[in-house]
């Protein structure tokens, strides 16, 4: 299993004869607790799909685990996904904390219920429906898929 650190090292195509699709994840938040928003950007060949979201009062991890859900939710079929990330907490709960969750019964090693148990479970269920690789990318780097995502998940803020 690789870590974080390792997990944005380039790494080869799933080769698994499914449809292949780049996506570029993003949350924000005014605040935090506050508003905030979520944003997805995808590519497969020539074709683009921009999404995103937002609630009035939330958190970040909320937001990037919104925008992941709803990225893979947009797929109709089963995919090759390619998913770059700029959220430690996605990327560890994704890479290293889930399967404990789970065997814990949906708690923490601690045994404290787990922060965001529905999104994280929701988010396994749509992992569960593709074929995943993660790619951690560090936030405003300038990778720009990672900048597009920031915007859309900016646009996804409700104004107040």
């Amino acid at each position: 299993m690789a870590t974080v650190a390792e997990a944005h090292l380039p790494q080869g195509p799933l080769d698994s004869g499914l449809p292949s699709v780049q996506m570029w994840t993003d949350g924000a938040c005014k605040g935090n607790p506050g508003p905030g928003g979520w944003g997805a950007w995808m590519r497969s060949g020539s074709h683009e799909r921009e999404l995103f979201g937002g609630e009035e009062t939330t958190t970040n991890n909320r937001m990037e685990l919104t925008a992941v859900i709803e990225g893979l939710k947009a797929l109709t079929t089963s995919c090759e996904v390619t998913l770059h990330v700029d959220s430690s907490y996605v990327m560890n709960g994704m890479k290293s904390w889930l399967p404990g969750w789970k065997r814990n019964g949906w708690k923490t090693a601690a045994k404290k219920p787990v922060k965001n148990e529905d999104l994280w479970r929701a988010l396994d269920e749509q992992v569960a429906r593709h074929s995943v690789q993660w790619v951690w990318v560090k936030g405003h780097s300038g990778d720009p898929g990672n900048e597009r995502a920031d915007e859309l998940a900016n646009r996804g803020v409700p104004a107040r």
